[in-house]
């Protein structure tokens, strides 16, 4: 007895060591294949988006090889690879899925394709609404309806909202008076110099805290610097590539967002992420592709540790952060309701303004965006409700042993994935 089962371990030892083999030139073929089928990045605009839908025969060369893959990947069994592998393993089968599902789509849209893309919204073409359904997914990188989102998105706002009543509450002014204030040339200012020495300060606030809730990680050099492009205006700044650009165009900077938003675009944001990242060991398979939600999504959630890192110093510090989460939340239902439940550009306008005060300005701009560019807005507080969620949950678990660097690291340390691996890698012990 003890003979055969020395010999079962021997032979499930071999079985396993040929999969992982095998499985490795599988994953390698995977992304040769991929490559050579030059698959258009997701695109922000869905004008865009249709206009690189490509010929027939293109098409079914996609499907026969997604198809294949699914095939192949049905001939290995997840626990037989290493851990490695298996993310390998897990992120193919979501790609497969999520690629015949846009093929689906795509074979559709040549049998019936309109002469002209409509402008107006993904909404007013042919099969607008099941387009919508599938960038939903796509995007967020979860299988949710647009119903849900929507909820999600009224709930987010309902939060918002209360923390923004909760600040006008701590500061003892009526509700006129308070947004009044917000006013007040205290928060403004026309100097750029006095801009740029604002987002330095805030930078060395946050490196000298930042160990409060993070392990210790290498962070590239940082440039900080006033954009110069104005197609970007819209947005309050952007980072790219190891510099974090602020918007400071044509009129008054408002100081109010210094500190979410050195936050949100470099540290711990955007900046912070790409530099843990980049430090990681990744599969061919991971490098191959990205995903935004995680990204926007991680950026968002760290806006929520301004304390903790010595920033949101006053009440009115914090509540810049607030102030541009609110059209993030209002723009969730919006994103919904223009391009899946028809809204019309009124009915939006009007649930900003019930949602939304003082900011009237930017409102038709928010509106022509989430039409034009359906769901990406979304992106954020999605992604930063899935990290909370896995905090939260990870926290009730391990009760007094829970870490928040540890925790972070979990999140940081495994790649850029969709959400069902994010937690995967997060939650199991």
């Amino acid at each position: 007895m003890k003979i055969f089962f020395t010999c079962f371990i021997c032979l499930f030892t071999a079985t396993c060591f040929a999969q992982q083999t095998d499985f490795a030139q599988f994953a390698d073929k995977f992304v040769t294949g991929y490559q050579a089928l030059h698959i258009p990045d997701l695109e922000l605009s869905y004008v865009s988006g249709f206009k690189d839908i490509k010929s027939a025969d293109s098409v079914e060369k996609q499907v026969e090889f997604f198809n294949l893959t699914k095939t192949g990947l049905s001939a290995y069994k997840i626990d037989a690879l290493i851990p490695a592998q298996q993310q390998d393993y897990l992120q193919i089968g979501y790609e497969t899925d999520m690629n015949l599902q846009r093929l689906a789509l795509e074979k559709q849209w040549l049998a019936n394709k309109p002469d002209t893309i409509s402008t107006k919204g993904i909404y007013t073409l042919p099969n607008g609404k099941q387009w919508y359904a599938y960038l939903l997914k796509r995007w967020l990188t979860d299988d949710v309806t647009p119903d849900q989102v929507y909820q999600f998105g009224l709930s987010e706002v309902k939060i918002v909202k209360a923390h923004i009543e909760a600040i006008r509450r701590q500061t003892g002014l009526s509700e006129d008076a308070f947004y009044q204030h917000l006013n007040d040339s205290e928060y403004f200012t026309n100097d750029p110099q006095l801009v740029q020495q604002l987002f330095e300060e805030a930078k060395d606030t946050v490196y000298h805290n930042l160990g409060r809730v993070f392990n210790q990680h290498v962070i590239f050099p940082l440039v900080i610097k006033k954009g110069e492009a104005a197609m970007l205006a819209q947005t309050p700044g952007y980072y790219d590539n190891g510099t974090f650009y602020y918007n400071l165009f044509n009129k008054s900077y408002n100081k109010r967002q210094v500190d979410w938003l050195f936050i949100h675009e470099a540290v711990p944001g955007h900046h912070y992420q790409n530099s843990v990242d980049s430090v990681q060991k990744h599969s061919k398979v991971e490098k191959q592709f990205f995903y935004l939600c995680y990204a926007e999504g991680w950026a968002c959630y760290t806006e929520d540790l301004g304390k903790e890192i010595g920033l949101y110093k006053t009440p009115y510090a914090e509540l810049g952060k607030w102030e541009w989460d609110i059209v993030r939340a209002v723009r969730i239902p919006m994103d919904i309701g223009l391009n899946y439940y028809g809204w019309t550009d009124a009915q939006a306008l009007a649930f900003w303004k019930a949602n939304i005060r003082g900011q009237d300005d930017i409102a038709l701009r928010e509106i022509a965006r989430v039409k034009r560019w359906p769901v990406q807005a979304i992106t954020y507080n999605y992604g930063a409700a899935q990290i909370k969620a896995m905090r939260d949950e990870l926290q009730k678990r391990q009760g007094a042993k829970f870490d928040i660097k540890d925790f972070h690291d979990r999140v940081l340390c495994n790649g850029v994935l969709p959400w069902f691996m994010v937690k995967r890698n997060v939650i199991n012990d």
